[in-house]
C-alpha cells in the first residue's frame, strides 16, 4: 500500500469493482471511481455466462479466408460499418496476424489461465454478499447441427481437451429430453459441467459494489482526463470532479483505456468489438442451461424474467450508434432456433468490448508509470475472468505473491 494516498481503481465493470472489494478486504484505502454507476457499461450487456471454456480466441486459423464471405453473409455474426474501415485497417493488420495455429495455442493457454475456475472465483467473491443471489452454478451447452459441424470445430475443442476441460456428447432422444426448447434441427450438443450464470449482470456488479461501500471504500463519480505524475510517481488523477489524490491506480475502463494509456506513452492497439444483446421479456419458456448456437455464434442466456440473446461482433469505434442489421439477425436466429417461444416484447442493447489486437488482457504495471495498474482488453471473457483479474491486481498492490505466471498480460508487450 501507498503512503501518499489511497488506491484509485478506475472503472465499476466487473474488472474494476472486483479489484476494489479485493484490495478494500487487504484492509486498503480504495476510491473507485467511474463517469457512469457501477455496472452501466460493458458489464451490464454481456451474455451472462461464467464460461470457463471460452479459451479460443476469435482469430482462429482459416479466418481470414472466411471474413470476406462473412461480411456479405446477412446471416454472419460479422459486421463492418464501412466507413470506419481506413482506421480499422492498422489495427486489423496486427489482430489478423495472430490467425497462425502456434499464436492461437499460446493465446488459449494465456485465457485459461485466467478462466479455468471462473465459478470457484465468483463464488470467493459473491459469496456472503447481496450478490450471490445473482449467482446459479449451471452447464454450459453448445448446439450444432449436427456431429459432422461439431467435429468441424476439432481445432477449439482440441484446445479445449489439452487445458483439461471435459464434456459430454448428447443427441437425438437425450438431448431433446435435456432442452425441449431447441429446434431438433440442432440435433447435436456439447455439455460442460462446472460453469455458471450471473442472472442479472448489472444488477450483480451493482451489488458488488454495494458491497464494497460497506467495506468502507468510497465512490467517485467523474470522467479522469489524465494523471498527475510528480518527481516520486502517481500523485492523483485530473478529473471531471476535480483533483484526486491517490499514490497507486488501477486502469480498467475498457475499451476507454486507450487514451489514458496513451497519457504515459504507451500505443495499445485496442479497438472496440461492438456487441450486441437482444432480450425477450417474459418467454413462455427457459432454456435449461446458457447455450451457444454455433452456427450463428450467439448465446442463449436464461435471466431474471427474459431470455438475453447476445452474440455479434461488428467493428465500427466508439462513436457510432446501434446497427439495425444486428439486432433483426438475432430475432430472426431466435425464432429458428426455438420455433415455439413466444414472449411479450424485446429490449435492444449495444455496447463495447475492448479487443486487444493478440485477444489477450493486458494485467499489471504500466511500463510509464509503475504505480498504474492496467487491468483491461477482456475482449469477450471480461465477466468470466473479472474476479480473478482483480484478485491478481490486488496482489500486486499489496505485495502478495502468486504461482501464476503473468508474464502473458503485461502491458510492456505493447512498449
Amino acid at each position: 500500500m501507498s503512503a501518499s494516498g489511497p488506491i484509485a481503481v478506475i472503472g465499476a465493470g466487473i474488472a474494476g469493482v472486483s479489484t476494489a472489494v479485493w484490495l478494500a478486504r487487504s484492509g486498503a484505502d480504495v476510491i473507485l471511481i467511474d463517469r457512469q454507476e457501477p455496472g452501466e457499461a460493458t458489464s451490464f450487456g454481456n451474455g451472462g455466462v461464467l464460461a470457463a471454456c471460452a479459451i479460443v480466441p476469435v482469430t482462429v486459423p482459416g479466418l481470414m479466408r472466411k471474413a470476406p464471405g462473412m461480411l456479405m453473409d446477412p446471416d454472419s455474426p460479422l459486421f463492418l460499418r464501412w466507413p470506419y474501415l481506413p482506421k480499422l485497417l492498422p489495427f486489423l493488420t496486427r489482430y489478423l496476424a495472430n490467425c497462425r495455429a502456434n499464436r492461437v495455442e499460446a493465446i488459449s493457454r494465456g485465457l485459461a489461465l485466467l478462466n479455468a475456475d471462473s465459478l470457484a472465483q465468483h463464488q470467493a467473491l459473491a459469496g456472503g454478499t447481496e450478490a450471490e443471489r445473482w449467482l446459479v452454478p449451471s452447464d454450459y451447452v453448445f448446439r450444432y447441427p449436427d456431429r459432422s459441424a461439431f467435429e468441424g470445430d476439432s481445432f477449439g475443442w482440441n484446445l479445449r481437451r489439452q487445458a483439461g476441460f471435459e464434456w459430454d456428447e448428447i443427441e437425438g432422444t437425450a438431448l431433446a429430453d435435456y432442452d425441449p426448447l431447441f429446434s431438433p434441427k440442432n440435433s447435436f450438443a456439447v455439455r460442460l459441467k462446472n460453469h455458471g450464470r450471473i442472472s442479472d449482470p448489472g444488477r450483480y456488479v451493482k451489488a458488488l459494489a454495494g458491497h464494497f461501500l460497506s467495506l468502507g471504500g468510497t465512490f467517485r463519480r467523474a470522467e479522469i482526463f489524465d494523471f498527475r505524475i510528480g518527481p516520486d510517481g502517481l500523485e492523483g488523477l485530473e478529473t471531471s470532479d476535480g483533483f484526486i489524490a491517490c499514490g497507486k491506480a488501477v486502469l480498467a475502463t475498457g475499451v476507454w483505456s486507450k487514451p489514458l494509456m496513451a497519457k504515459l506513452g504507451l500505443s495499445v492497439p485496442l479497438e472496440s468489438e461492438r456487441g450486441y444483446h437482444l432480450e425477450l421479456i417474459e418467454p413462455s419458456a427457459m432454456p435449461a442451461a446458457p447455450t451457444m448456437m454455433t452456427a450463428g455464434k450467439f448465446v442463449v442466456t436464461p435471466m431474471e424474467g427474459r431470455i438475453r440473446l447476445a452474440g455479434i461482433v461488428e467493428f465500427g469505434g466508439l462513436d457510432a450508434g446501434p446497427s439495425e442489421a444486428p439486432f433483426a439477425l438475432l430475432e430472426r436466429q431466435a425464432r429458428a432456433a426455438m420455433p415455439g417461444l413466444t414472449w411479450r416484447e424485446t429490449s435492444r442493447w449495444m455496447g463495447h468490448r475492448p479487443a486487444p489486437a493478440d485477444s489477450l488482457p493486458l494485467i499489471g504495471a504500466v511500463p510509464g508509470c509503475r504505480d498504474v495498474i492496467a487491468a483491461f482488453g477482456h475482449h469477450h471473457i471480461g465477466l468470466t475472468a473479472g474476479p480473478k483479474t482483480g484478485r491478481y491486481v490486488s496482489g500486486m498492490l499489496t505485495g502478495q505473491k502468486t504461482n501464476s505466471d503473468l508474464s502473458a498480460f503485461d502491458p510492456s508487450r505493447f512498449a
